[in-house]
């Protein structure tokens, strides 16, 4: 309770230890309550805005830029209202006028306290199922991912060069990334990506290799190649189908001897790195086709990963939501949550760009979210219209492949956006259903599920 008034702090603070049987600490001004707040965990703040030395505004500025991980409620005197609305715009939960009306307050205090244990449970369910799921900061439950998990592992200790085969914004790259950072008690060097597909091969040349000063016109200095700066870690060659012909002799000469000379040198460079190469294209195709060398393949293909793309591993779809909800998330507010309808839409969709088109998908939602909710509406129009036809295997029984704790927190969360919007539109279900993009029949459908009786939002 920060309120610089003694009276109104005393008697707030009595009120809800009394009422509520609730362990409440007092703080005179903005500053003090700060000082509470960063020495140990609370659930709610209840604050005045007009205080000396540091006011309520200043004080949620820093409890949102903090990250601190509490509720706010906001007191204000009559004819300061629009104090309260720009306080609730920087993250402030609801706001009381003064003198505060104890039922009211009392209640605001139950459903403050009821809404910050559930984004407790729910940041606390993210963290045990990123830790069950996450190897090397690549995110899965799929069973053919923790068989590339295993493989990672099983090569960890040594030098093999790797082929990362699979589709466009799969995370190629991440699972490099993942080899490098598992081998990393054994190669401490750095992890050097070169996109072989975006340089010509004069360029690609000098990117890989290095070259000596006055090698060519422009070359004003001397540069030290990719080869060189991973020296004791790991190069990673991202679209190595694009390698034109004549660079592959050269590629395939280091590979072999493990020394090179820069562009326009003579003296040769020896090198301990670790080669990771990735690509979206048939290989097979393109050794035969005369685009590419065998032995440069088979070279490279020593050991040979294969990413399912995410239309193979659905179950993977909603670990992934969760994480990029998290990382999209508004400072200071918690991560929004897709409606049961929005993930239906986001299991059906094929995802022809994989990881990074869902990534895409949900930073364009949480941008557009609101109440913390991610409605289908939210969602690209591509994905809804590659949604059509029938439910994904996977989202016939989800409860199966999920903890039964998010199925309930899923719930409590569905539930309480339910009554916030019934609140706002006075139980009024067609504007319900206006805000939060679902339809009439899926509104009385909730109501009903959830017990909920419209006839008290009409009298409020």
């Amino acid at each position: 309770m920060v309120e610089d008034q003694e009276d109104q702090r005393d008697s707030l603070q009595e009120l809800i230890r009394v009422s509520l049987g609730l362990e409440v600490d007092t703080a005179e001004d903005g500053a003090k309550g700060l000082e509470l707040l960063r020495a140990r965990p609370y659930s709610l703040v209840i604050t005045d805005l007009r205080m000396p030395k540091v006011s309520g505004m200043k004080l949620i500025e820093a409890v949102v830029a903090e990250k601190l991980p509490v509720t706010v409620i906001v007191t204000t005197g009559n004819g300061r209202i629009e104090d309260a609305v720009e306080a609730m715009r920087m993250g402030a939960y609801d706001f009381l006028t003064k003198p505060a009306d104890p039922k009211h307050l009392c209640l605001l205090v139950k459903r403050a306290l009821q809404n910050r244990a559930l984004q407790d449970e729910v940041l606390a369910l993210r963290k045990q199922l990123g830790g069950q799921h996450a190897f090397q900061n690549v995110l899965s439950k799929s069973p053919r991912m923790h068989d590339v998990f295993e493989l990672v592992g099983q090569i960890a200790d040594t030098t093999s060069t790797v082929l990362i085969r699979g589709e466009t914004g799969t995370g190629k790259e991440q699972v490099a990334r993942a080899i490098h950072q598992t081998s990393a008690t054994h190669r401490a060097g750095p992890f050097v990506a070169v996109n072989c597909g975006a340089l010509n091969e004069n360029l690609l040349e000098s990117e890989l290799f290095g070259h000596e000063k006055g090698s060519y016109t422009g070359a004003d200095r001397k540069r030290v190649g990719r080869f060189e700066l991973a020296h004791g870690g790991t190069l990673f060659l991202d679209e190595i189908g694009d390698v034109p012909m004549s660079m592959q002799i050269r590629l395939l000469r280091v590979l072999q001897e493990r020394r090179f000379e820069r562009v326009g040198g003579s003296d040769p460079i020896e090198i301990d790195v670790r080669v990771i190469a990735a690509t979206h294209q048939d290989m097979e195709k393109l050794v035969k086709d005369g685009k590419f060398r065998e032995d440069l393949y088979y070279r490279l293909n020593v050991v040979r990963i294969d990413i399912p793309p995410l239309r193979d591993r659905p179950e993977d779809i909603p670990v992934l939501v969760s994480h990029f909800c998290q990382k999209f998330a508004r400072p200071g507010q918690a991560p929004p949550a897709p409606t049961p309808e929005a993930m239906d839409v986001l299991l059906k969709c094929p995802w022809p760009g994989n990881v990074r088109q869902l990534e895409n998908a949900i930073e364009m939602a949480c941008a557009l979210a609101r109440d913390g909710v991610i409605a289908p509406k939210n969602l690209p129009r591509d994905v809804g219209r590659r949604a059509g036809g029938k439910p994904h295997p996977f989202q016939v029984d989800l409860s199966r492949h999920l903890p039964d704790q998010l199925a309930e927190i899923t719930a409590a969360f569905e539930k309480r956006y339910l009554r916030k919007a019934l609140r706002k539109t006075r139980g009024h279900v067609g504007k319900c259903a206006e805000i939060s993009g679902l339809s009439r029949r899926s509104i009385t459908d909730k109501i009903a599920h959830y017990d909920i009786k419209k006839e008290e939002f009409k009298k409020e």
